[in-house]
């Protein structure tokens, strides 16, 4: 059951998305249940309460767990291309809803307006992408090595998909997710952030009007709400073969361990600690707004943001004057208001850590030469809003190990050669997400090659954050070696099967070995 805060009962954006007193945070398409604990949705825009919902209880998991069970039963019969269709009605259903979806993310999760439309358009190009890919699911063809014999291979659905989800991402990588499991002849079981419930809600409610528009089973998409514990049954439930996660590389290595102990498959996307490597032959301006956008966008709340910017010596105060200037200019506030660059961070735990960062790196030798610090006042009554900070300092400091989910950039001196800077930005756990600046073709090449960066993206001239659809997302190491999205991502959704087919009237063994009855 939804509760719908008063000063939202009748919030046009929520009434277009079908969040309403009657839905529930438990759903199979479109019936929608729920009798667990109450999870509260707090905006961090302005900290007020904008909607209570229940969670989803062991029975009621269990029902869920029914209903998807035999929607897989009919759907995996439905053709490939037919089963693309429907995929592309719902990426229509996204379009009509885009800004109502937008601003519900912007609002829940705190990430800016034009990124909220933007995580929308995510959804709505996988969409597109994945409707393409339902006409070329295919396999190889292979030589025999016996007379009359031919070989192939053919891919067949997995079953149903776990996806568990994280709040700085709402929508955007579940659709990632779905959009190719259902196209692959999957059904879908997904729990999002306990952090932002409603999106998760919106986004069943849309989907929901197609399965009922085409007379589909309601188990093809199945929503469940909680914390950990309801993710535990998940992770330990034989019935899924496929545990798609996103978070923390704690978070990851715990799925990890249950999946694997039933002999499950794992998609991880974790933890990023990403660095652009800036040489002297680096376009400054370039450099800057990567830099400003990787490190300050979603208040730096992207797995995929800058967190190390590793300048050489040679123009080390040349960039950091110039970041220095560039963030004098950021204008924090409600993320509502497109005038504004950066927003809040999502909640009071993750004002503490990003406070605890400044202090910690100040503690183990760095100085902060752009000044951090919780913003109060009107306008900032959430408590979230906090100012993007910069900090020198040393790749081996433990603070610039880890992953600070917060704006603060670290700025890494090196010199000499290019490869010295790929040994600092190669020396952390992670391998999410990279980037060189510089206009010499000689060091975008070693960056690029089996002994540049070791990350799952890297890139030339452009920054860490942001990805398109159409490449396959993900990254090595601490960030657990997923991919998602695009290329040939979707062989993830799916079980591989060799085939051999024996068109004549003899039984020879391969290996010519002899077997005569």
């Amino acid at each position: 059951m939804i509760t719908i805060a008063e000063q939202f009962g009748k919030n046009e954006a929520l009434y277009q998305l079908g969040i309403k007193p009657i839905n529930a945070g438990t759903s199979t398409g479109n019936t929608h249940f729920s009798s667990g604990e109450t999870l509260d949705s707090y905006s961090p825009v302005d900290g007020k309460l904008i909607a209570s919902v229940t969670t989803t209880t062991p029975e009621e998991y269990e029902k869920v767990m029914q209903s998807a069970t035999e929607a897989f039963k009919i759907v995996r019969l439905i053709p490939a291309p037919q089963r693309g269709e429907i995929v592309r009605q719902f990426g229509d259903k996204l379009r009509k809803n885009k800004e109502a979806l937008g601003k519900l993310v912007s609002y829940e999760m705190g990430k800016s307006l034009q990124e909220g439309y933007g995580e929308v358009q995510e959804m709505i190009d996988i969409c597109d992408f994945a409707v393409g890919l339902s006409r070329q699911l295919h396999g190889l063809t292979m030589h025999s090595e016996r007379p009359g014999h031919r070989m192939y291979e053919q891919y067949h659905p997995l079953g149903i998909v776990g996806i568990i989800s994280a709040f700085n991402f709402p929508v955007a990588v579940w659709a990632w997710n779905t959009a190719l499991a259902w196209i692959c002849g999957d059904v879908c079981v997904w729990k999002p952030s306990e952090k932002t419930p409603l999106c998760g809600i919106a986004c069943q409610n849309i989907i929901g009007q197609v399965i009922k528009e085409n007379n589909l089973p309601e188990g093809i998409s199945c929503l469940i709400n909680g914390d950990y514990k309801i993710g535990e049954l998940m992770t330990a439930d034989k019935r899924i073969p496929l545990i798609s996660a996103t978070g923390s590389t704690r978070m990851g290595k715990i799925v990890a361990q249950t999946v694997a102990a039933r002999l499950g498959k794992s998609l991880l996307e974790l933890g990023g600690n990403n660095a652009i490597i800036v040489t002297p032959d680096a376009d400054i301006k370039m450099t800057v707004i990567g830099a400003v956008f990787g490190a300050v966008g979603t208040a730096g709340q992207r797995c995929t943001s800058t967190r190390r910017l590793i300048i050489h010596e040679s123009i080390y105060d040349k960039v950091k004057e110039a970041l220095v200037s560039a963030y004098g200019q950021l204008k924090i506030g409600n993320p509502l208001d497109e005038s504004n660059h950066v927003g809040p961070l999502i909640d009071a735990h993750a004002v503490k850590m990003y406070a605890l960062a400044l202090d910690r790196v100040e503690e183990q030798g760095g100085k902060i030469i752009v000044e951090g610090g919780v913003i109060t006042g009107a306008g900032y009554e959430s408590g979230c809003y906090v100012k993007p900070a910069i900090a020198e300092a040393q790749n081996s400091f433990d603070i610039v190990q880890h992953e600070t989910f917060a704006p603060v950039l670290y700025l890494l001196k090196y010199s000499g050669s290019v490869e010295h800077a790929i040994a600092i930005q190669n020396g952390v756990g992670q391998g999410l997400s990279s980037a060189i600046m510089t206009n010499n073709l000689r060091e975008a090449e070693l960056f690029l090659s089996v002994v540049g960066s070791d990350c799952g993206i890297s890139n030339v001239n452009i920054g860490t954050s942001g990805a398109e659809i159409g490449g396959a997302f993900g990254g090595e190491k601490d960030t657990g070696g997923g991919r998602e999205s695009g290329s040939d991502a979707w062989k993830v959704y799916m079980r591989r099967q060799t085939n051999t087919i024996n068109y004549t009237t003899s039984l020879p063994l391969a290996q010519g070995i002899k077997f005569d009855l």
